[in-house]
């Protein structure tokens, strides 16, 4: 059966709505550069210096265990401090999580880079060596949908918050990647419209992985998200999917916001 037509930029679908793509940048070229919240004194400090900070980042990131090559050059490629507030711009490249409002964080780089390589470690991947269409549950400012977009050939992500998904619209504008796609929506009942996903992460931590991800995840994909392990506690979980069934396995100790339903 043909797939359904992927909305394209800008990256908005409000469910049971539709939106007519543009013309997409030219394959290879250049993103424009984000809109900065940084205030002017602190926005040019890190123009000066955006390249070598991401460039330490990196180099912690290898020494701290990421080993694949693309998840580090993801890392590498975007401008985190474009997603934080302009008081948390000298804290942009520090593996910290940083407050984006409404209660809600940008991940540590680490936990970025770490889900997306067990992610990379099990997803489908096309012949550029890219996974295939992938599920980012929870945007927040955006910024892990923009890594995930240098890793795969498709991003659906979805945010419960319509603050949050307006700030991350905002953020993502002036990038304009076409293969990115904002969804205002129950991050619980991920988006049937454009399964089944090579891969399927998740920034939001519940009791269980609700069915809904599993049934919208392909034969061969995988799935990363948090996971409740006791009152107070989680970990984070990967679950792959066969036609014989799923394989679940239970990783580390990570700290996320619990993952809720509705829109808000």
């Amino acid at each position: 059966m043909a797939a359904p037509p992927r909305p394209g930029f800008p990256a908005r679908i409000d469910l049971g709505s539709g939106a007519k793509a543009p013309a997409r940048p030219a394959a290879g070229a250049p993103l424009a550069p984000a809109v900065s919240n940084a205030t002017a004194p602190q926005a040019a400090s890190m123009a000066r210096d955006p390249i070598p900070a991401r460039a330490r980042m990196v180099q912690l990131l290898a020494a701290e265990g990421i080993s694949d090559p693309q998840v580090l050059r993801a890392m590498g490629a975007v401008d985190r401090h474009r997603f934080v507030d302009s008081a948390l711009v000298p804290q942009a490249y520090e593996d910290t999580a940083l407050p984006i409002g409404l209660g809600q964080t940008i991940s540590k780089p680490s936990v970025v880079a770490r889900m997306a390589e067990l992610l990379m470690q099990g997803g489908l991947r096309g012949p550029d060596g890219k996974l295939g269409r992938v599920l980012d549950i929870g945007t927040g400012c955006g910024y892990q949908a923009v890594v995930l977009a240098q890793l795969a050939s498709e991003v659906y992500s979805i945010e419960r918050l319509r603050d949050l998904h307006e700030k991350a619209r905002a953020n993502l504008r002036p990038l304009r990647i076409a293969s990115v796609h904002l969804i205002l929506g129950d991050g619980m009942a991920g988006f049937a419209k454009g399964a089944p996903y090579a891969g399927i992460i998740a920034a939001a931590g519940g009791e269980a992985v609700p069915d809904a991800w599993i049934e919208q995840l392909a034969y061969g994909g995988r799935l990363v998200a948090p996971i409740a392990t006791a009152p107070g506690q989680q970990a984070l979980v990967v679950i792959d999917r066969s036609r014989q069934g799923i394989q679940q396995t239970i990783l580390e100790a990570v700290n996320f916001v619990p993952l809720k339903s509705g829109i808000a």
